[in-house]
């Protein structure tokens, strides 16, 4: 690189040809950017005389935090002097000083805040919040169209900054599970916006640490690794079926923390592409267009490209319109959304087309209402430590019967049925910021991980294991029987043994005639429990966010109350509190 491109304030070129991905191109773009304004304020610029640009994130498992320094990257284009930061960490005081203010958002659960947004939204959406008179915004939602509150947070905040007397200066975009084109067009459209009348001297310093650009394999580009092994955990007695699987990552330059996720692409079921296809009244070898745009066969497009179990709402919608039925009608107005659920509970894409005959599609029609297929996350559960070279995983095969038909889960049946040891799955890495082993090794760890919510934590336990960490480490464990489903029962009895496991608590709600679960493990031990919190211990959920979650977060609050001696309202403090610390962490779906 010359330069003098720097000096005579202009970006470095970054040629098309370079051998770069997106994710490290966009990296070397916003580092270049940084630099540049670096050496121009160090001969005079004056960097305090920069606008600032405020960029919020609410985040759950690491997207939208990434965007968000993604985002101040490309501010330094704008002349504007990105600061990134995250929603527990603001004062909300301080907003109305805020002249520009962009908010990137992630929902999980039922259109729920991410946890480190919660406490801020709690006081902005209270009637005593403070008046904007001055600040201009955006909002880019993430989300989930599969979810009905599609994008729910992002909306929240876009309709309360607006109640608060701010001026939206782009339109707020909702993202679907593939962001990365719509919050590009968001990216460009509101920092234009936004910056209006600010004079952009090619690059501007960025206030977050930028991190290095990483793994060349992606969504948009996996690796095609070999599955090594495929082992059933559960007992033949099971009411289950759960499976640990090995990856090897040999050939990659894949690398990860405990605490991360694997992205796992996957293949329709042939039977259900079959039986699709003859409910089409097709012959599978139309020609229709994939998923990349070119021509292939209707089986090719519908085994490969796209989903064909859950129906989208477009096609819901072109269903009803097609068969004329009345009650399909009634139910898809928006005041009947829960009746509607309730009729799409176990209703799978296969279930209409048959239930709704007259409801007839050319193949291209039928391909034009269907969402892209897209990776399934899983938690990793083991540490590279310990593993070199292999990523691990922990996974319930979905497997269950509804409407006359015998249902499989997308992914977890294509690993356990139709990937043999030694065939090959396409991967990629989908690190988490947020969830991960104490820093300071010397601190405890109370983790709580019922059913597949056991993964992670096999992997935080081994880590410490392997870097020697002092902590004490105490885990709530979780399932049916004790006899066909205790995950890893013979690695975390010898993990007691070593000492890496301080404390195991198992609940097996099916053992005995009255049900018990972790929650109420925790409740038994609520004195043990706050103390290792007073101590600086961090708490971990993984799991279950529908009902599991909410009752751990309630138990929580219960031994803090009583336990700890704080009561109802100062158990919230203190929660609130253990989150701001990021010593409350969830990883739970």
């Amino acid at each position: 690189m010359d330069v003098t491109q720097l000096q005579e304030n202009k970006s470095p070129y970054i040629p098309e040809d370079a051998p770069f991905s997106e994710e490290q191109r966009s990296w070397l773009s916003g580092f270049f950017a940084g630099v540049n304004t670096r050496l121009l304020s160090s001969k005079g610029g004056d960097q305090a005389s920069m606008p600032e640009l405020v960029i919020l994130f609410g985040s759950q498992t690491g997207n939208a935090e990434g965007l968000a320094n993604t985002t101040a990257e490309k501010a330094a284009h704008f002349g504007l002097k990105g600061r990134v930061v995250s929603m527990d960490s603001f004062d909300l005081t301080t907003l109305p000083s805020v002249e520009r203010l962009l908010i990137i958002t992630s929902t999980y659960g039922e259109g729920e805040m991410p946890d480190n947004a919660q406490a801020l939204w709690d006081l902005a959406s209270a009637g005593d919040a403070p008046k904007l008179e001055n600040t201009k915004f955006s909002v880019c939602a993430l989300g989930d169209t599969s979810y009905d509150l599609f994008c729910q947070s992002g909306k929240d905040w876009d309709t309360r900054l607006q109640e608060m007397g701010g001026e939206r200066v782009f339109d707020r975009k909702d993202c679907d599970v593939d962001f990365e084109d719509p919050y590009e067009e968001w990216a460009q459209g509101a920092l234009k916006a936004i910056s209006e009348g600010v004079e952009a001297p090619g690059g501007a310093i960025v206030e977050s640490a930028a991190k290095a650009p990483g793994s060349q394999w992606t969504r948009k580009n996996p690796f095609r690794a070999k599955l090594l092994k495929n082992q059933i955990l559960t007992g033949h007695g099971s009411s289950k079926e759960t499976r640990h699987y090995e990856i090897c990552l040999e050939g990659s330059d894949i690398n990860y923390d405990v605490g991360d996720a694997l992205g796992v692409y996957s293949t329709n079921c042939p039977e259900l592409v079959d039986d699709i296809i003859k409910a089409l009244g097709c012959a599978g070898e139309e020609s229709v267009p994939g998923a990349n745009g070119e021509n292939q066969t209707l089986r090719e497009v519908l085994t490969n490209d796209y989903e064909i179990k859950l129906p989208s709402k477009e096609l819901l919608v072109a269903i009803t319109e097609g068969s004329g039925d009345s009650e399909l009608h009634r139910l898809i107005k928006p005041e009947n959304k829960e009746e509607l659920s309730k009729f799409m509970w176990g209703r799978d894409t296969i279930d209409l087309l048959l239930q709704y005959p007259k409801a007839e599609f050319s193949p291209t029609e039928f391909i034009g209402f269907l969402k892209k297929l897209q990776g399934r996350a899983y938690s990793i559960s083991s540490s590279i430590k310990k593993h070199p070279n292999e990523v691990h995983l922990t996974i319930a095969s979905v497997r269950y019967e509804t409407f006359g038909r015998a249902k499989k889960g997308v992914c977890s049946t294509f690993l356990a049925d139709r990937v043999g040891e030694e065939g090959e799955v396409s991967i990629y890495p989908m690190p988490n910021t947020h969830f991960g082993v104490p820093s300071d090794d010397n601190l405890p760890m109370i983790m709580v991980g019922p059913g597949t919510g056991v993964a992670p934590f096999r992997a935080f336990l081994e880590e410490r294991e392997m870097t020697g960490a002092k902590g004490k480490n105490w885990l709530f464990f979780g399932e049916r029987n004790s006899d066909h489903d205790f995950f890893y029962e013979e690695e975390l009895k010898e993990l007691e043994k070593k000492g890496v496991l301080t404390k195991l608590d198992l609940a097996f709600s099916r053992d005995q005639e009255e049900k018990i679960y972790v929650q109420d493990r925790m409740r038994e031990s609520g004195k043990e429990l706050f103390a290792w919190l007073e101590e600086g211990g961090y708490f971990f959920v993984c799991g279950d966010a529908y009902r599991m979650a909410k009752d751990v977060d309630k138990a929580l609050h219960d031994v803090i109350a009583k336990d700890g001696g704080l009561g109802e309202e100062g158990a919230i403090e203190y929660v609130n509190k253990l989150k701001k610390e990021k010593r409350y962490v969830r990883d739970v779906y």
